[in-house]
Order: structure tokens, then sequence, then C-alpha cells
């Protein structure tokens, strides 16, 4: 999924207008990868990244959990 980071006026999607925050592409909309890797980079009008991958929800939490360690369980001296 990818966010708009800048906002910008799609010239090859009748100059629908994308704010900052929108999904892209919008819903009904295509694009092909080539523009996906236009605009999520400089080599376009603009000169800079206008869109962003934004990783799912779900996608997130399992990458944290897996990146953080388990903390060892305590072990508790028993007074003898």
């Amino acid at each position: 999924m990818y966010r708009v980071i800048k906002f910008f006026t799609d010239l090859q999607d009748n100059n629908h207008a994308y704010s900052v925050g929108d999904e892209f592409p919008r819903t009904g909309a295509v694009a092909s990868p080539e523009r996906i890797k236009e605009l999520s980079g400089v080599n376009n009008k603009r000169g800079r990244a206008l869109i962003a991958v934004v990783q799912s929800t779900a996608q997130t939490k399992s990458d944290e959990a897996e990146e953080k360690p388990e903390k060892p369980k305590s072990k508790k001296k028993s007074k003898e």
C-alpha cells in the first residue's frame, strides 16, 4: 500500500488531486509498477518522492514481534 507524502495532481489519472495521507492509487484506479516507481522516487516532474510504501498494520505487528527478543522469565529465589 502507498500513502501520499506530498500533495500532487496525477496527470495520468484525469488530474486527480492527491492530498497528504491519501492512499495511492485511489479506489478504482490502477497504477503501473513504472508509475509507482516514478512517484516514489525523484524522476518525476516535481523532482521529489510523492508517495511512500506503508506497511499494513498486521504486517507491522508481526515484524515488531520478530524484532523484540523475549524477556527471560525471572526466577525468584526461595528463602530456605
